[in-house]
């Protein structure tokens, strides 16, 4: 499995998941100089209008499906041999570029994953907080995906990262295990980006007690050594449970009257929950406001931490039952997205004629089955000859209207009209016109089916982390049939293909 010749930029993309943060801006300027041939911005809010970019990168809507999501529609979205993973509030040092390619130059064929050095600038003159403390662990985490760069073979080789934990921790160690698994390596890198510490409020350590549900769900996927395995610290969970089973108990004693056995484990609460209050004290500034804090943040935090972990047992048996990290079979899709041009109609280079319209063999029977079956369709497909001027976008709208005269209601139509030098992210093979046909139906895009005659129409489905079947025609190559994971002779088998799932 050669790498290739990582120093050269067409050998690396640079892949940068976002919720919109200020800092994005800063960034982007940042990496400008970097020796990738493409930057990729996932933008991961829930809602809100186009997202707000200072340099000219791509842009794939991933519409907050969480952080592991975004980072497999970037990787997808992207070709290079390898891809670089920054978060969107890091600051590149100077010459951070140069030290990339020089990282994944020295990487040997086996290597799946080179780490850059994160470093957390403290305050200086004072003592730091408890979350300046906190963010400052990052320093030493392992294969945290802040400054990541990953071979795309070895993403690809694991099926990218894990959706089922819902937030920006454990992804990265989950990953590097399953990789780890399957005989990759994973290395160390010398270039280094700066983790400012971000502002938070004085309740922030009880809310990141969310993270020991996503530890549960490393425990039943990894077993118990987990940690030891991924280099994270062992973590306080036995002692916040027992200070949380003292509490409960003291309350349970109080209120069944029996106020010497409440007085006990009351006690016993009040000294775990001042040695937890102590211990983060200690190290810090001291002064009163970090004091009243750290003792009312840690007699719930415990409770907090311990809740989030009984929880996540609860998902993470659901979660492994339903789904294993084995490949799972094939489901039945909810939508299935058609190409037009050679999958639907006579591939007419530039049509923009209705009378030149003639619908592929069998392709009313096709769709005629998954209306009945009740799967909801939509139509995306690539119109460069507007970017051209070649056609007119009333002439494309005729031209599609003739389309479903004579072949029935296709459901949205997503139009690329873009040249293939125009950049956008709508363009097959970019997924953008995929995720906007799944958004506009109101279905995750893993729940959509693509049909369509060349590598791009599969290539699109890929990204947005799609099914793909392929129906070949006198213009698809045989590189791109041997490529293709499904294809089918005729659009009514692959459409056979895709209701057999169950």
């Amino acid at each position: 499995m050669p790498a290739g010749p990582a120093h050269a930029p067409s050998s690396i993309d640079i892949v940068i998941p976002t919720a919109g943060r200020s800092t994005l801006g800063r960034l982007l300027e940042a990496v400008a100089g970097a020796p990738a041939r493409r930057v990729i911005v996932v933008d991961d809010r829930r809602a809100g209008g186009a997202l707000r970019v200072t340099r000219a990168v791509e842009v794939v809507r991933a519409a907050g499906r969480g952080p592991a999501a975004a980072r497999n529609l970037g990787w997808r979205a992207a070709s290079a041999p390898w891809v670089a993973f920054l978060d969107d509030d890091v600051v590149p040092s100077d010459g951070w570029g140069r030290r990339l390619a020089a990282d994944l130059a020295g990487a040997g064929p086996r290597v799946a994953a080179v780490q850059g050095r994160v470093r957390v600038p403290l305050p200086d003159g004072r003592r730091p907080t408890d979350w300046e403390r906190n963010v400052a662990g990052l320093e030493r985490a392992c294969w945290i995906t802040a400054d990541l760069a990953l071979r795309r073979a070895a993403l690809s080789d694991v099926g990218g990262f894990d959706e089922r934990f819902p937030r920006a921790y454990r992804e990265d160690a989950d990953l590097a295990l399953r990789l780890r698994a399957r005989g990759w390596e994973l290395a160390a890198g010398g270039r280094e980006v700066v983790h400012p510490v971000p502002p938070a409020g004085p309740w922030i350590s009880v809310a990141k007690q969310a993270g020991n549900a996503d530890d549960a769900l490393m425990r039943a996927l990894h077993g118990r050594d987990w940690r030891r395995r991924a280099g994270a610290p062992p973590g306080r969970l036995r002692a916040h449970a027992a200070a949380t089973a003292l509490g409960a108990g003291a309350l349970a004693a109080a209120a069944a009257g029996r106020p010497g056995a409440g007085a006990a484990l009351g006690a016993g609460w009040a000294l775990a929950t001042g040695e937890l209050a102590w211990r983060r004290i200690a190290p810090g500034p001291r002064t009163g406001r970090e004091v009243a804090v750290m003792l009312a943040t840690s007699a719930v935090l415990p409770a907090a931490a311990t809740f989030h972990h009984l929880r996540g047992r609860a998902r993470a048996r659901v979660l492994v039952r339903d789904a294993s990290l084995s490949p799972r079979p094939a489901r039945r899709p909810a939508a299935v997205l058609l190409d037009r041009d050679g999958t639907l109609v006579v591939d007419v280079p530039f049509n923009g004629d209705p009378d030149r319209v003639r619908p592929m063999p069998g392709a009313r029977r096709a769709l005629d089955r998954l209306r009945g079956e009740g799967v909801l369709l939509a139509v995306v497909t690539n119109q460069s000859g507007i970017a051209r001027g070649l056609l007119r976008p009333e002439e494309v709208a005729a031209v599609n209207a003739r389309v479903e005269l004579l072949l029935g209601p296709l459901g949205p139509w997503l139009i690329c009209p873009h040249g293939p030098q125009d950049g956008c992210g709508c363009r097959k093979p970019r997924p953008g016109l995929v995720l906007q046909a799944a958004a506009r139906l109101g279905v995750a895009p893993e729940r959509c089916a693509v049909i369509g005659d060349i590598a791009s129409d599969v290539q699109a489905a890929r990204a947005a982390g799609a099914r793909a079947v392929l129906v070949p025609n006198e213009r698809t190559r045989v590189d791109e049939v041997a490529a293709a994971t499904e294809w089918a002779p005729n659009l009514e088998d692959a459409v056979a293909l895709l209701l057999e799932a169950p």
